[in-house]
């Protein structure tokens, strides 16, 4: 996907939130229920936008894959999809990213998360001293 398909669709995106009254050039709105309701279709309408971007960046294998992995770990797939986004926005993706692509990235990404587990033994030195057991058995 090119940069300017992106831009253009962003652009038509961010229209239809100005024309609804969902720009944040208004600032806050109060307003009791009409508020929550206004901040749920807000909801609705980014993660229909952030879908709709997701199914432009990746192509099918890669998407269900991703959904897979979503359902197992939620915050990994979210991360996932913010890093893709990102990426497609800078324009560092050339084209619909593939599934051996999307395996890659995400043993980049475990790498650099992975953490190596320590186990420390603390013995106690009073209490479990042998010490004094010597003279006992003999």
């Amino acid at each position: 996907m090119e940069d300017s398909e992106l831009q253009a669709i962003r652009a038509k995106r961010m229209q239809q939130l100005r024309a609804s009254g969902g720009g944040m050039a208004g600032g806050p709105k109060f307003g009791g229920a009409e508020g929550g309701q206004e901040d749920a279709e807000k909801k609705s309408q980014m993660e229909e936008m952030r879908r709709t971007m997701l199914i432009q960046i990746l192509d099918n294998d890669a998407r269900e894959r991703l959904a897979r992995i979503t359902m197992v770990k939620p915050e990994k797939g979210r991360a996932v999809e913010d890093l893709l986004i990102r990426m497609a926005q800078s324009g560092q993706l050339g084209g619909k990213v593939k599934e051996p692509q999307l395996i890659e990235l995400l043993e980049k990404i475990n790498e650099t998360n992975r953490s190596e587990t320590k186990i420390v033994y603390n013995r106690r030195r009073m209490d479990d001293d042998d010490d004094d057991l010597e003279g006992l058995f003999l």
